[in-house]
């Protein structure tokens, strides 16, 4: 979690250090000042940003829809891959458990030995539950965004930014609310019947429900005696798997939905679009 929060951190703080390929001769500032809290400056505010897109505070120093392309990619990837950079405010935690038992699991296939995590055997029944709860964003996320893109009363929302910019203020709304986090690009008008419908239907109720369950299932087993063919859990080894299954499984479900927002504005900030 280290690693993935000070990485996310770094891309932030250096896309908001750097001038903007867009901005006037006249600008004299190197760094993107708009919408930051002048008195913590810079860092403060990419700080601020990284922690609160991790923990469902709803708390910022800084307006995100003035946040650079890269900026914005790295909030949405935290609050789309659950919150689970140290397990956010309770649903983050349950989203890291989640991501774990991901690893365990592809860890024992590698071995091919029955996966177990913490002494409790990871079966048939265990794995289905993760494997619906690594859906459920994805198609709910996704599907509200759609929605939101393709109907007249979704779009209504984008006031100043439309293309790329627009696409990733709706994409954010969506994410925003189905982790609980509170955060918002604020040129998306929001207050419409329609966003007041569809984020509230973004809720943490399917994800919560699924994490009981399996918990249940996993209070209800005997403890296993560790053996050597474990994977041990505060390894190196498990370290990069998890990293790895984190990415892997984001990419997954939404690198395409990103393609379309963040990183397409990306592309164009570099010229490449």
């Amino acid at each position: 979690m280290v690693v993935l929060f000070v990485g996310g951190l770094a891309l932030i703080d250096r896309s908001e250090s750097v001038a903007s390929p867009f901005a006037s001769a006249s600008y004299s500032s190197a760094a993107n000042l708009e919408g930051k809290e002048i008195r913590f400056g810079i860092s403060g505010s990419a700080l601020a940003s990284a922690v609160t897109s991790n923990d469902a505070t709803g708390s910022t120093n800084a307006m995100h829809d003035s946040y650079r392309p890269t900026g914005i990619l790295v909030i949405l990837a935290n609050m789309l891959l659950g919150e689970v950079i140290f397990g956010g405010l309770g649903t983050g935690l349950y989203s890291l458990v989640m991501a774990g038992l991901v690893a365990v699991f592809i860890g024992g296939l590698m071995i091919g030995r029955t996966p177990s995590y913490l002494g409790k055997k990871i079966g048939a029944e265990e794995t289905k539950l993760i494997a619906l709860y690594a859906l459920v964003t994805p198609a709910i996320v996704l599907t509200l965004t759609a929605v939101a893109v393709l109907t007249p009363v979704g779009r209504a929302g984008i006031t100043l930014n439309p293309g790329a910019h627009g696409f990733s203020e709706i994409l954010f709304a969506s994410a925003s609310s189905m982790a609980n986090n509170g955060q918002t690009m604020a040129s998306l008008n929001a207050n419409s019947v329609f966003y007041n419908v569809t984020t509230a239907m973004a809720g943490r109720f399917g994800l919560a429900g699924l994490a009981l369950a399996l918990a249940g299932r996993v209070a209800g087993q005997r403890r296993l005696v560790r053996g050597p063919g474990v994977l041990p859990d505060d390894s190196l080894m498990f370290c990069a798997l998890l990293i790895g299954v984190l990415l892997i499984l984001g990419g997954l479900s939404f690198l395409p939905v990103l393609a379309l927002g963040p990183l397409a504005e990306v592309f164009a900030a570099s010229g490449s679009l």
